[in-house]
């Protein structure tokens, strides 16, 4: 049985929501897509020319990166918030979603991107990483903190 389902978010663009009720811990999802490096997927942004930092990319490590724009899931489409109910585990180049809370049936689904961004943080670069995610405690930024 399906256990989550992609649709409009009110945060931002598509999300991924709970179809049923989800129990803290429960594994959700892997997050597919082709595993390249760095080197590969950079011009591939570039290319993309997304004026709101849009990605399908989910960083491993300094080298390589997995992305989700080839042979992706749902889980791409997972969004950003500063109090997620979610989580991702890497194992190897593996990436996978735990529910870090009981989740309800209806309910988006969240992981913190804590993005690390090479260069200054300019006010260009804090606008484009601006987060939406409107809770108590957010940062305003999709950025890990400094």
């Amino acid at each position: 049985m399906r256990r989550i389902v992609v649709r409009r978010s009110p945060v931002h663009g598509r999300g991924v929501f709970a179809l049923t009720k989800i129990r803290s811990g429960e594994l959700l999802v892997e997050y597919k897509g082709e595993v390249t490096s760095w080197r590969v997927a950079s011009p591939r942004y570039q290319r993309n020319g997304a004026e709101d930092g849009h990605t399908f990319f989910f960083g491993l490590d300094d080298r390589y990166v997995i992305d989700g724009a080839r042979g992706g899931n749902s889980a791409r489409w997972l969004n950003h918030c500063c109090e997620p109910n979610c989580e991702t585990e890497q194992e190897g180049r593996r990436v996978f979603v735990r529910a870090l809370t009981d989740i309800t049936a209806g309910e988006e689904l969240f992981i913190d991107y804590l993005l690390d961004i090479k260069g200054r943080r300019t006010a260009a670069v804090k606008k484009l990483h601006a987060c939406r995610c409107g809770t108590r405690h957010c940062r305003g930024s999709m950025l890990a903190p400094r």
